[in-house]
């Protein structure tokens, strides 16, 4: 450990690397009741900290090394240090980065002068074609973290913490893939101040750490998900294992809702946004939290890197309120009269509807997917399941299961037989608490609403496909009562989108 706390005080990081700030986060620390600090490595020059570890291997090499190029495997942000580092010392460097690695990761290498080889579905496999090129051409590897110089180099991350926190610490969480900046950490920290406690944290459907510290040796997982792409490792290093087995304290693994979570959470803190291996260390913060663990010392995460394609954010956003514990996804089954649905949703009282699915295929039950907003967390989630079956609506709760969220909230529709006198109208509405309770209290008891789509997507104006059963003979009272409602609103019974999909077939 000596060796390591020597090399990490000598490492040569702050020739291309800042020394990123550890900024408070008022907004989530006030959530959770306690101190939370995030250590900025997004704000490194290739947004992230990987360029630490690249350059302080990259500058011990003699100059033949140098002379011969550099060549790495990489998802991405490794990638981005070793050109970088490979750009400041005037050396070629070759990465080779997975084809499913973000698109603005591998743009940015290239505009570094990195040259890119893309290969392969996994970092394994190219770190596998990547070895086979250092074979042939004779060029120098650098491991993005089984190595000592790259390890020693981002442990200068922890070495910064505990100069800029002096005061209590109770614990820090460090993301982990491959386990190079946890190794690194963890030595640093441990050294000089035992007492605080070092945890991984890695995604659930890539805990290859994890697994290892279960069972004693490293393994190979049989696949990663790569929604953290950044940590999406099949098999820990064998001496960031060594060192992890030895010093951290636990390791942490989180879903990709908790995630999601954490990106927003740094978003409304310091606006800042993080890649999902970025905000894996905060995820299990808040894990560590809610089990009600913690001494009082603040808790620091590590913001670990921002290069995000910018369309992931999509589903951040999606599953975001999820992570949070701030929405519900109910499976509801309700009478298939007019009317329903209103008191369906005077009975939700004011929480707010997020989530509004629905098409008639029963002629005594409709089945909605419905989504609630919650203040309270689970909480809350447990007293409105039980307030529905007690107002006797047999109720799913659908927040944790994959085929909804993913799939089955999109599908609910379909051509219907037996549709007589069904119109369909889009609306728009103010996006305020009680708009869509007004919308259904203006339709007339005796009208069937035949299909209902809604979901809120964070915009100032809220927008409905409702499909309502009238009469011929009472077109123009609906006419008279959308317009009395006040919203813009448009027919859309001949459009080819509504005819071709949802339109209903011979009774």
């Amino acid at each position: 450990m000596q060796d390591y706390i020597r090399a990490i005080l000598s490492a040569r990081v702050y020739d291309v690397a800042i020394e990123s700030p550890l900024d408070p986060m008022p907004r989530l620390a006030q959530r959770l009741g306690a101190a939370v600090r995030l250590k900025r490595e997004d704000l490194q020059p290739v947004f992230s900290f990987k360029l630490r570890g690249a350059y302080n291997k990259m500058s011990g090499l003699s100059r033949e090394a140098l002379d011969r190029g550099v060549i790495c495997a990489s998802a991405g942000n490794h990638a981005q240090g070793v050109a970088l580092a490979a750009q400041k010392l005037g050396v070629k460097a070759t990465i080779v980065m997975p084809r499913t690695t973000p698109d603005i990761k591998v743009q940015a290498v290239r505009s570094r002068g990195g040259r890119v080889v893309l290969h392969g579905e996994s970092f394994d496999e190219a770190y596998g074609h990547a070895r086979q090129i250092e074979a042939e051409k004779g060029q120098t590897f650098i491991h993005p973290y089984d190595d000592p110089d790259v390890i020693a180099g981002q442990g200068t991350v922890g070495m910064e913490i505990l100069r800029q926190h002096p005061d209590p610490i109770d614990a820090v969480f460090v993301p982990i893939g491959g386990g190079g900046l946890a190794a690194g950490i963890a030595v640093f920290v441990k050294f000089l101040r035992p007492e605080v406690k070092v945890f991984g944290v890695e995604p659930d459907d890539a805990a290859s750490m994890a697994e290892a510290m279960a069972a004693g040796s490293r393994v190979i997982l049989n696949q990663v998900g790569l929604f953290a792409d950044g940590v999406a490792v099949r098999q820990a290093g064998e001496e960031t294992f060594r060192l992890c087995k030895g010093l951290l304290d636990g390791v942490i693994r989180v879903s990709t809702d908790e995630i999601c979570a954490a990106v927003k959470d740094i978003f409304e803190d310091t606006r800042a946004i993080a890649e999902p291996s970025g905000a894996v260390s905060l995820a299990g913060l808040k894990a560590y939290v809610e089990q009600g663990r913690g001494t009082g010392g603040a808790l620091v995460a590590i913001n670990s890197g921002a290069n995000m394609n910018f369309d992931r954010l999509r589903h951040i956003a999606e599953r975001a309120e999820i992570g949070e514990k701030r929405e519900a996804l109910l499976a509801v089954t309700i009478p298939e009269k007019p009317g329903s649905y209103r008191r369906f949703i005077q009975l939700l009282g004011k929480r707010a509807i997020t989530e509004f699915n629905y098409r008639y295929a029963d002629p005594e039950r409709a089945e909605i997917f419905v989504g609630v907003q919650l203040d309270a967390g689970g909480e809350e989630k447990r007293a409105i399941l039980a307030m529905l079956g007690e107002h006797g609506y047999p109720v799913l709760d659908m927040s944790d299961n994959e085929l909804a969220k993913l799939h089955v909230r999109y599908m609910v529709g379909g051509k219907t037989r037996g549709m007589d006198g069904e119109r369909i109208f889009r609306f728009q509405f103010p996006e305020r608490p009680g708009a869509l309770l007004k919308f259904l209290t203006s339709l007339s008891e005796g009208w069937n609403i035949s299909l209902f789509h809604y979901r809120n997507h964070g915009a100032d104006y809220g927008r409905v496909l409702a499909g309502i059963q009238v009469p011929e003979g009472e077109h123009g009272q609906l006419q008279r009562r959308l317009d009395d409602l006040g919203y813009p609103y448009w027919e859309e019974t001949d459009n080819p989108a509504y005819t071709a999909f949802l339109g209903g077939g011979d009774a």
